[in-house]
This record gives C-alpha cells, structure tokens and sequence, in this order.
C-alpha cells in the first residue's frame, strides 16, 4: 500500500509515520516543510497543480492529513488549517490517483459540551475559538469534497513528544523545575477541567486503521472517559517521584493538598459516568511559575470545562479503541521533562 502522509514533521505525523514505517506492507512517502521529510512541500503556500502533478508522480492508495497549526491568530490558522486542506482536496480531484483521503480533525471542532456527556459524532459542533473553527471548516471541505474520505475527530493527544507549551507540557516543566531547586511546595490553579486523553500512539494506530478500513465521514478518536486535570497532576506528581506538597489553590472544598510526600497521592475518583460512559488541541501559552505563586494550566481550546468522546463508531467501524493508559502516556512525558534538568 502506497501512503503518502502530509505533515510528518508534527507531533502527531511523526508517530503516525513511525507506526506507518513498522508496517512492511506500507510504502511509505513523507511530505512536509522539515528536512526530515522525503518531500518538502508547504501545503498553506503551496499549490494545487504543484501537489497534483505529485500525486500523480507517485500514485499514493491512501494520503493522511496530519499537517496543520495549533497556535497563531484567525488568519494564520484558516490558512494553515482550512487553505491547506482545500488544496489537498482539490488537489486529489484532480488527480488520477483515487486515492482515499484520511484527514486529522480535532475535538474543539465540538466546543463545549454538557458535563457527565460523551460527545457522538452526530453532535452539531459548535467550535468556541478561532482553532476550532478553523478545524471544522476544514472538516467540511473534506465531506463536501466527493472523495473517499474519512474524519478523525482526535480528542486532548498526550505521551511522549507532548509539546512543552501543552497544559501538560508546562505541568510537568513546572514539577521539574518545583525539584530541581529543592521547592517543597508546588501550588496550582485551573485543574478543574475535564478532557479525553488518548494516547498518540493510539492515535497513530486509528489513522491506520482507517486508512485500512472503509468507513467515511466522522469518527472521534478518544478513551471514552473524561479525566480531571488535578487528578492528571496527582498521577504526574507520583510517577515523577514528586516529594513535597501539590496544592491546588482553587479547588473545592477538601480538595487543596493533591499530593504530599514521595509515593503518597490523594485519591481523586473519576466521576461514575465517565469510568463507564460509552464509547488535538491547541497548545496556548499559560505561564506557570512553581515558587513565588501559582502555577497556573488553563485550558483555552474553547471547549469549557468537560469533554468526552463517545468512541463506539471508531471501534465498531475501525475496530479500534485505546490500549495506552494515562499513568504510562503521563510518565513518558516526565522522562522527557527530567531529561532537561
């Protein structure tokens, strides 16, 4: 099988890359702005007759979309986001090649949603920030387009390669920088939120498997279970062998002291109706200091305070569903952390 995946310089296109490589029946081509790539091409400048003419260069069975931005302004990200994507479209029509198009969406493309809900794909989305929107235009042209195309609605990636500048990113930075100088206390704010954490070699595993499968339209990509950011920083703080106090300033009553001591960490239960309910985010910058005040991890991606996928179509479509646990995907990113200290 012939891919062609664009984008693989990105946090998610180098792990779709590297499972794609471990595949000996994938032919794999590399299309992207890094020197890394096979192919240097920049999709938010670059023309449809140039990548056409590509396409039918090297006929690819299958082109997987990981190629867009997470940060920047309104015009940036719909040029990078949405442009991109209607030249990969037309593109591919123009082409002889056929070949099936799986595009990388993302779960702010939904905005907020109820507390206690798992997110379906028939939910009508209403993105709550400029990235969203720009997801969802994207998402669109790719439906409307007439090709053999798939969605994966991608809920809050983590593991290894997280970016620094990701909520979690900057939780573990501000832990590693809390023991490098011998702090005692790490004091937060904001860690009421709520997101779906898949792991990004599960992701890159679903883009497999629907560039396999048959299915069109939407799938969500996600665990199926909305995990609250202190309960994630409870978990971090004891894989990383945190030993003085976590103290979440702006948590409800009885719930300040996360953490205390190397090994001991407070229980923080998931809600019943996400343990058993059915079924890529931006990366804004939040500044965290660990001394001196709070460290403070919004999550800005405009989809409030909870979200959880509804998973059911991507495993009984792509037999698929996540393996990943998040202790694991969250000691991956303190290996990456402590390696800076």
């Amino acid at each position: 099988m012939r891919v062609l995946l664009l984008g693989s310089g990105g946090y998610l296109g180098r792990y779709v890359a590297e499972h794609l490589l471990a595949d000996p029946a994938v032919q794999l081509t590399a299309l992207g702005r890094g020197d890394d790539a096979d192919v240097r091409f920049d999709l938010s400048s670059g023309s449809p007759g140039a990548l056409t003419r590509f396409l039918n260069a090297v006929h690819p069975g299958v082109v997987i979309n990981c190629a867009g931005a997470t940060r920047g302004g309104a015009r940036e990200l719909t040029r990078h986001n949405t442009v991109a994507v209607a030249t990969v479209c037309e593109s591919l029509r123009r082409s002889g090649c056929g070949a099936r198009l799986v595009q990388i969406g993302c779960s702010s493309e939904y905005g907020p949603s109820q507390p206690g809900s798992s997110t379906a794909e028939d939910a009508v989305p209403r993105p709550g920030g400029p990235y969203g929107v720009s997801k969802l235009a994207a998402t669109e042209l790719v439906l409307g387009s007439g090709l053999d195309a798939v969605v994966l609605r991608v809920f809050s990636p983590v593991g290894p390669g997280t970016p620094a500048g990701s909520p979690l990113g900057r939780l573990a930075e501000a832990m590693r920088r809390a023991m490098q100088s011998g702090e005692s206390e790490l004091k937060l704010s904001g860690l009421g939120v709520q997101r779906d954490f898949v792991d990004v070699r599960d992701v890159a595993r679903a883009v497999h498997a629907a560039s396999l499968s048959a299915a069109q339209g939407v799938v969500n990509i996600g665990t199926g279970r909305a995990v609250r950011l202190r309960e994630a920083a409870a978990v971090l703080a004891r894989v990383a062998g945190f030993g003085g106090s976590l103290h979440e300033i702006d948590a409800p009553p009885g719930r300040g002291l996360l953490h205390h001591a190397a090994g001991a960490v407070a229980h923080v239960p998931a809600p019943a109706h996400a343990a058993h309910g059915p079924g890529h985010h931006p990366h804004p910058a939040a500044e965290g200091h660990p001394t001196g005040g709070a460290a403070t991890f919004p999550y800005p991606d405009g989809c409030g305070s909870w979200q959880q996928a509804d998973v059911r179509t991507a495993r009984d479509r792509l037999g698929w569903r996540s393996r990943i646990p998040l202790e694991e995907s969250l000691a991956d990113i303190w290996m990456e952390a402590a390696c800076r200290i």
